[in-house]
C-alpha cells in the first residue's frame, strides 16, 4: 500500500469512497463521467497552496482518502492548524490500518508544517469513527456546528 498526495487519475476512486457510505450516499454522485463539479473541486484543491487530497492506493485502487488542509490563524499566537476532512476506508478494507496509516501521514505533514494542532469535524452517527478518533489521541473537547447555504 502506498499514501500519497491524489493525482487526477484518482478522483473517480475517491468519489466511489465518499459516496459508498451511509451518509455519502445521499449526499454525492458517483456515476461515469464523474459530474463535472468535482473535477472543478479537484482542481481547487489543486491549486490551493496547504490543501491536498491524500490517498491510500493498492494495486492502483484508492482504498481510503482525507483532505488535509492547513490553517493559519492569529489565536493561540498565530498557530497554523491542520484540518482533516471527508475521510474514508474502502469497507472491504476496513480493519487493516488503513485509516490509522493516512492518519499518521497527515499527522506527520501537519508537524513538517508547522502546525501546533490536528482538528476534524464528524458526523455525531458515526460512533465507529468516533472510536477510531479517540484511539488515534483525538479528544472531543468543542461541539461543532454547521450552516447550509
Amino acid at each position: 500500500m502506498e499514501i500519497r498526495t491524489a493525482i487526477r487519475s484518482d478522483l473517480e476512486g475517491i468519489v466511489r469512497l465518499l459516496a459508498d457510505d451511509e451518509l455519502g450516499v445521499s449526499r454525492e454522485q458517483f456515476e461515469t463521467p464523474l459530474p463535472q463539479t468535482y473535477v472543478d473541486a479537484f482542481s481547487a484543491i489543486e491549486q490551493q497552496t496547504g490543501n491536498a487530497l491524500l490517498v491510500a492506493v493498492d494495486n492502483a485502487e484508492v482504498i481510503g482518502c482525507l483532505q488535509l488542509t492547513f490553517i493559519p490563524g492569529l489565536a493561540r499566537l498565530g498557530m497554523t492548524r491542520a484540518l482533516i476532512e471527508g475521510v474514508r476506508v474502502d469497507k472491504n478494507n476496513r480493519g487493516k490500518g488503513i485509516g490509522e496509516a493516512l492518519f499518521r501521514y497527515a499527522i506527520d505533514a501537519a508537524k513538517v508544517h508547522g502546525c501546533g494542532l490536528v482538528q476534524l469535524t464528524t458526523d455525531k452517527q458515526r460512533k465507529d469513527a468516533h472510536r477510531f478518533y479517540e484511539r488515534l489521541g483525538f479528544v472531543s473537547s468543542h461541539e461543532g456546528m454547521k450552516l447550509s447555504l
